[in-house]
């Protein structure tokens, strides 16, 4: 079964994050915003492999549940050339846990994971550690796949002309490739940071940087 399809789980997470009251349409609605059609990469699949790569780093989290609902709500909004695509997802999943009842303090926290994945200030706890280490575990993938994924972000940037894209992308994958560590949890920095850092210079290589 896939892992978004799990209905049980989905109902006890949010039980698990103090919730009093369902939306039984939610989870309907955010897997509709994943199943855009402009969504190349930022999709379902995306979605359910950072769901999986979190049943792995479960063990380093302190809020391991509050960083599975960060993730359903991580790409929610996910508008081409939006700057504020992050604020809006954290601010939706902010307010359905309001919505729901759950505690404040679980709002705050689930809203300020969902904009650590802005990937503009490097993660500060353990919950931001798996957090990120899930959302990037592609930079890390094999070079088959890590290549699908460079053409379906091209893919979901289709109207930018091709020079500009490249620019803006070089400095994207620049950014990840210049941090002192892609990874911070053990597992993915042993099994995954080398592969990433040959990813990236690759693609940049290619990309004509």
């Amino acid at each position: 079964m896939l892992l978004t399809a799990d209905t049980e789980r989905w109902n006890q997470l949010w039980r698990a994050l103090g919730a009093v009251r369902m939306d039984a349409g939610l989870r309907d609605t955010l897997l509709a915003h994943y199943g855009q059609a402009h969504r190349h990469y930022h999709a379902t699949a995306h979605l359910e492999a950072c769901l999986r790569h979190l049943g792995d780093l479960r063990g380093f989290a302190d809020e391991p549940d509050a960083v599975e609902l960060a993730l359903w709500f991580h790409d929610a909004i996910y508008e081409i050339g939006a700057t504020d695509n992050e604020v809006r997802s954290a601010d939706w999943a902010r307010d359905a846990l309001h919505a729901a009842g759950a505690p404040e303090a679980t709002a705050r926290k689930v809203h300020a994971l969902v904009m650590v994945t802005r990937h503009d200030v490097a993660p500060s706890n353990p919950d931001e550690q798996v957090l990120l280490d899930a959302d990037l575990a592609i930079l890390g993938a094999s070079p088959e796949a890590f290549d699908r994924y460079e053409d379906q972000i091209r893919a979901e940037f289709a109207q930018v002309p091709l020079e500009a894209f490249r620019t803006r992308r070089r400095r994207v994958l620049q950014g990840f490739l210049d941090r002192a560590a892609i990874y911070h949890t053990p597992p993915f920095r042993a099994a995954r940071e080398a592969r990433a850092r040959d990813n990236l210079t690759r693609s940049i290589r290619q990309l004509g940087g």
